[in-house]
């Protein structure tokens, strides 16, 4: 059975956060307050977060649909679809998502189901002003959640975005804004998450540069930014000679996915290898290879990673042990919640 977005997470749903939006604008702090939080970041020493802030930064397309990530229906169906299941630690997201996750979370609990925030990882994205396409791409100011207020509602981390650019010096302001934050996430004993990736201007925006050597360089920057970096993870992009970037640093490194592709096959051949590639690579924070992994239900590609990342499975072992899940509680949100009782 395939797996269809509107059919797991009905309209009425979203209609129903709308509500909760208009007459109880605090619920999702609420929420928030009371869900049950890990008693430590990783349960064994490993991570499989997923990546849900692309639209706060005017990046919507997959594949050929300029718009995919704009349908919020669809996607926020997408990122439930993986959150609640076993098979990912937590996800990483704007305010506004975690809101909608956590309202979405309360309804569950009150219709009389278990909630599926619990002991999930939740980090909230912070510097998204740096908008695809836009003349100050690279100047990219903290535009979403403050230090403080990831600590009011009891987050579990922030992660900031840092693209470096040579010949574009908004690239500086972006570097000393991650630095403030690092030491304001420090003073709150906050893990940062920092994506530092360099960039060159190509003929369609800015292009990662997606080599070792480079990676390296920029690698010792990020990892010497803020008054510490006792609470600092790297998110970084799998390249060939992967371990060269994870011999530059002992801070612990997640693997990104970037741009969706279409081919789990590929995207989990390169998360085996960039595992294998230090002992500080300590798992993934994927997201539109898994939301949007073409025909293929993202339950099985979210499960097949969790298995790379927290059980050491080969690339052709995640890919068979995985389609057992294909198909599984597509039901999930079969509650009647008008009165807030199961059905």
């Amino acid at each position: 059975m395939s797996f269809r977005p509107d059919a797991f997470l009905p309209v009425s749903l979203l209609a129903r956060i709308t509500d909760i939006r208009v007459s109880e604008p605090d619920r999702a702090l609420q929420a928030a307050k009371r869900r049950q939080r890990r008693k430590q970041l990783t349960l064994d020493g490993k991570l499989n977060v997923l990546a849900a802030d692309h639209p706060a930064r005017r990046v919507t397309r997959v594949g050929e649909d300029a718009l995919a990530m704009a349908n919020r229906q669809n996607y926020l169906a997408r990122v439930v679809r993986v959150l609640s299941s076993d098979v990912v630690d937590g996800v990483m997201a704007t305010m506004d998502l975690l809101e909608e996750l956590l309202l979405l979370h309360d309804l569950c609990e009150r219709a009389g189901a278990e909630g599926f925030l619990h002991r999930k990882v939740l980090i909230a994205s912070l510097n998204r002003g740096g908008l695809a396409g836009a003349q100050w791409e690279m100047d990219d100011p903290l535009t979403g959640a403050s230090p403080r207020s990831c600590k009011e509602w009891d987050l579990d981390g922030a992660k900031l975005l840092l693209r470096v650019c040579d010949d574009d010096s908004g690239s500086l302001k972006t570097l000393l804004a991650c630095a403030d934050c690092i030491t304001q996430l420090n003073a709150l004993g906050l893990p940062t998450f920092l994506e530092p990736l360099p960039v060159v201007r190509a003929n369609e925006g800015y292009q990662v540069i997606k080599e070792a050597d480079a990676l390296a360089r920029l690698v010792g920057v990020a990892s010497a930014l803020g008054d510490s970096s006792r609470y600092l993870w790297l998110k970084l992009p799998y390249c060939d000679r992967y371990e060269r970037v994870a011999g530059a640093t002992t801070l612990p490194v997640l693997l990104l996915g970037g741009e969706a592709v279409g081919d789990a096959k590929r995207l989990l051949e390169h998360i085996a290898a960039g595992m294998a590639a230090g002992a500080n690579v300590r798992g993934t924070l994927i997201g539109r290879n898994v939301l949007y992994p073409g025909q293929e239900d993202p339950l099985v590609v979210a499960a097949a990673v969790h298995g790379i990342v927290h059980q050491g499975w080969t690339a052709q072992q995640a890919m068979e042990m995985a389609a057992a899940r294909r198909g599984q509680n597509l039901d999930y949100f079969n509650l009647n919640f008008s009165d807030g009782k199961r059905k």
